[in-house]
Formats: C-alpha cells, sequence, structure tokens
C-alpha cells in the first residue's frame, strides 16, 4: 500500500495532522499548569490545593480547539484513505489533502490565539471542502 503514490502522500499528511493534534494537546496541558487550573481534584491538590480545581477561559479554548481536531480529523483519516484507494490523480489527491491540512493548521492558529472573526469559521468550512469533494468521489467510486 505505502507503494501507492497517493496514499503515501496521504500518510504524509495524516502523520503531520496527528502531530498537529498532540501538539495541541501538549499546549493544553502546559497551558493548565501555567494558569493552575486542573479538571481534575487530584491533579489541584498535587499542583497546590483544590482551589485550582476549576476553569480557566483560556485553557478551555485550548481544550475547544483540541475537540474541534478530533472531531475533524478523525473523519478525514477515514475518507483519505478510503478515497486513496479509489485510484485519484496524485495532484488532485495532493491538493485534496494539502487544503485540509493548511486549513486545519490555520484553524487551530485562530483558535489558540483568538483571531479576529471569520478566521476561524473559514479556515473550518476550508477543510471542509475537501472532505466531502472525498466522501462523494467515494460514493461514486462505488455505484
Amino acid at each position: 500500500m505505502i507503494r501507492n503514490e497517493v496514499f503515501s502522500c496521504f500518510v504524509f499528511y495524516a502523520v503531520l495532522l496527528v502531530i498537529k493534534m498532540y501538539t495541541i494537546a501538549i499546549i493544553t496541558g502546559q497551558v493548565r499548569l501555567r494558569k493552575k487550573a486542573f479538571a481534575n481534584p487530584e491533579d489541584a491538590l498535587r499542583h497546590g490545593g483544590l482551589q485550582f480545581h476549576r476553569e480557566d477561559p483560556y485553557v478551555e479554548r485550548c481544550r475547544r480547539a483540541h475537540l474541534n481536531d478530533l472531531e475533524n480529523i478523525l473523519p478525514f483519516l477515514f475518507l483519505g484513505a478510503v478515497y486513496s484507494l479509489t485510484g485519484p490523480s496524485l495532484t488532485v489527491a495532493r491538493l485534496h489533502f494539502l487544503v485540509f491540512f493548511l486549513a486545519r493548521v490555520l484553524h487551530s492558529l485562530a483558535y489558540l490565539l483568538a483571531l479576529q472573526a471569520p478566521t476561524r469559521s473559514l479556515a473550518y468550512t476550508a477543510a471542509q471542502v475537501p472532505c466531502v469533494s472525498m466522501a462523494v468521489q467515494i460514493l461514486i467510486h462505488l455505484v
């Protein structure tokens, strides 16, 4: 399968997206430590006391960025893998994968840096376009 150029291209972008998701998770944990805002009482006790078992707006922003990645990147991983096996053009497939990747990076930056609206919404929409395209092409290939 790795010999399939389209699938190899997909794997490249998929790995970058997984690394991006891990990065957002690490950022969330670091912000929790810096802000002393822990979701679990045992963590708060370990880091100064139950008064730190609390929410923080920026920690919640980071957490939402991570959850949004899970909601959007996981379907892309499925669609991209299946789409790669339908025999698409390498150039077209690479464009799908690249647009999704860049849009998700922009979406995360917009979330974490609280960029002016509608940056995040536009990035979300841009990432959905290749996913819808791949889904439609998979369904057409099956018919």
